[in-house]
């Protein structure tokens, strides 16, 4: 019942993000962005990181447009600036994040995403792996598939048609993440209810203590944060409760922020790296990423501290807990919920009508066994959420 509770908090905010998404990958075209960006200056990471924000998606869906902007000529900065504002300035996400944490989160994860573009730049500048990205080019083949030129806004909002397109964009964009949710909200859930405060206090250096956690504390956590997220298997949106859950146990706020910003650096992401660029490139992101997150997370840490904003969690006495929240009380969240199952509903039956018949029917690609780990927590999950709410209603 807590997972499902952290679930309903949010469900009006994922539903929000992801038409704000749908209506953005149906209204704007790609076809500029690619050209725009084939260098390395400020120009062409600025429209990265514009256009990342605009196409703002989970972090597998910008793992594939990433690719298609590199392949087609786009520089590795502005692919990599990209790729973190899809997944980090994300309007979905800071709103999850102002639902079950704090102001100062929503600016770290918004600040923290430029940052991290910021350090990404330095560190390509710096190291220059010139011949690297020559041979991931020599290996990557370019799509030759135009894009459709796209009817006018107004045609597309004022027709069946357009509604429809935005309808499979909706539901495609669920699809891409909703095994992560389902996952991350049941690992949420049990972590409040089965896993003690020692535990987190144990893992994560200098948590749970009345006293300000000190520097080798902090920078501590800030690599535990990622190295704990590595291990999940769950996406940018599955472990805004769990992470919550860590800042409820005195997790500091780098330690926090840190492993949000993980969902780049997960064991999936990198072995699907692997598949597009060759473990190389695979390995030099994942490097370039944890090292731009610990640096990040410390520095915002440090930051928030000079300037008196650091957040408060309910182990140092100050604020509720996440899980003692009333989930199920009639307010405005409440409404909201209401109000977007009705339009995803509407949105569900604009898809399944334009779905051709034949549709969904061709041979699925062999599974990996990271994808038979998927497909296994996602079975036991939904048997867990299921059975514990039928034992609800009987009790």
């Amino acid at each position: 019942m807590t997972s499902l509770g952290f679930f309903w908090m949010a469900f009006w905010a994922f539903a929000l993000g992801y038409l704000i998404s749908s209506l953005i990958q149906v209204l704007v075209t790609r076809g500029q962005m690619q050209k725009a960006m084939g260098s390395s200056g400020t120009k062409a990471m600025a429209l990265g990181t514009f256009f990342g924000f605009v196409s703002s998606s989970c972090s597998f869906a910008a793992l594939s447009t990433t690719r298609a902007l590199f392949a087609k000529g786009a520089g590795l900065a502005p692919s990599m600036a990209f790729m973190l504002a899809s997944t980090n300035l994300v309007v979905e996400l800071g709103i999850v994040i102002a639902i079950f944490l704090s102001w100062q989160f929503v600016v770290g994860e918004y600040l923290g995403g430029l940052l991290l573009i910021g350090f990404v730049w330095v560190f390509i500048r710096l190291t220059k792996p010139t011949n690297l990205i020559k041979a991931v080019r020599e290996r990557l083949a370019a799509d030759g598939d135009d894009e459709e030129s796209a009817a006018s806004w107004k045609q597309t909002l004022t027709t069946r048609a357009g509604w429809q397109r935005i309808g499979m964009r909706y539901v495609m964009e669920w699809k891409m993440v909703w095994k992560d949710v389902l996952i991350g909200f049941t690992v949420a859930g049990l972590i409040a209810a089965f896993v003690p405060d020692a535990f987190f206090q144990a893992l994560f250096v200098g948590s749970g203590s009345d006293d300000a956690p000190g520097f080798w504390a902090v920078l501590a956590q800030a690599i535990i944060g990622p190295v704990a997220a590595f291990f999940t298997f769950i996406g940018s949106m599955g472990n805004i409760p769990l992470a919550a859950l860590l800042f409820d146990r005195g997790v500091s706020f780098a330690g926090v922020m840190a492993f949000i910003f993980s969902d780049l650096v997960v064991f999936p992401v990198l072995r699907i790296n692997a598949e597009y660029y060759g473990w190389k490139m695979a390995a030099y992101i994942t490097g370039m990423l944890l090292v731009a997150l610990v640096a990040v997370a410390v520095t915002m840490h440090y930051g928030f501290g000079l300037f008196g904003i650091l957040p408060e969690s309910s182990a140092s006495g100050s604020g509720s807990s996440t899980s003692d929240r009333n989930f199920w009380s009639i307010d405005l969240g409440f409404v909201l919920n209401l109000l977007f199952i009705a339009m995803t509903a509407a949105l569900i039956a604009l898809w399944v009508r334009q779905r051709s018949p034949g549709s969904g029917g061709g041979k699925d690609a062999p599974l990996s066994l990271s994808d038979w780990f998927t497909r296994c927590a996602t079975a036991i999950a939904a048997v867990w959420l299921i059975g514990g709410a039928l034992l609800a209603l009987v009790l």
